[in-house]
């Protein structure tokens, strides 16, 4: 984050971090009062371990998990997760007692769509989504979504920081991170942001690939 001013939280955990800049930020329906960044979780191998570690521990072992599905370009952490509960002997019920790691395809309307070589790792199966963040909820609660459709069972959602402890749909969300850690950490509606209100200008545009300053 070469133009933001940013700080490094550690933790407990070897290669868990939180990186983290203070300002004013805007998705394309969110604003908020940090810019968390988790660039490095989702390419560095020993980040993303640490990653997968830390939400492995919070799954009780009658958790099924059969297929972790990716958003948010997380498939490095995806993997790492499958790896660490395989070793982990957590249950699984498809055929070849392993875990499918899996990314959606996603339309110029938005919607998720599995193509039909994918669908046979999802229907029927019991599916964990991992993504970088939960907050407002809608690209997860839009997986969700996909997976019944396609015919697989919702397990939980996964991510590196989250504003919940359940979904909207009632899924529960592990993370390794929440408001919490940063303490004075707000997300608002883009019409209702108090940043706005009181004239601070947006510091940059974010997303899950990063961030563009605004100068």
């Amino acid at each position: 984050m070469s133009n933001l001013n940013s700080v490094k939280h550690t933790t407990k955990r070897k290669n868990l971090f939180l990186r983290v800049a203070k300002g004013h930020f805007a998705t394309n329906d969110r604003h908020s009062n940090y810019y968390i960044d988790v660039v490095a979780q989702k390419a560095r191998l020993s980040e993303a371990k640490a990653v997968a570690e830390e939400l492995s521990s919070y799954f009780g072992h009658t958790t099924i998990v059969d297929t972790i599905l990716c958003l948010d370009g997380t498939e490095v952490i995806g993997a790492c997760l499958a790896d660490q509960l395989t070793k982990a002997d957590f249950v699984n019920m498809n055929a070849h007692k392993t875990i499918y790691v899996v990314t959606p395809e996603i339309t110029n309307s938005s919607q998720l769509l599995f193509r039909d070589n994918i669908v046979p790792m999802i229907e029927g199966k019991h599916v964990m989504v991992l993504a970088v963040s939960y907050s407002s909820g809608k690209t997860v609660e839009s997986a969700i979504d996909a997976i019944n459709y396609y015919g697989g069972l919702p397990t939980g959602v996964s991510a590196i920081f989250s504003t919940v402890e359940n979904s909207r749909s009632g899924l529960p969300v592990y993370s390794c991170f929440d408001p919490q850690f940063l303490g004075d950490y707000n997300s608002y509606p883009a019409h209702e942001c108090p940043l706005c209100k009181a004239g601070q200008k947006i510091d940059a545009l974010i997303n899950c690939h990063g961030y563009s300053a605004l100068k």
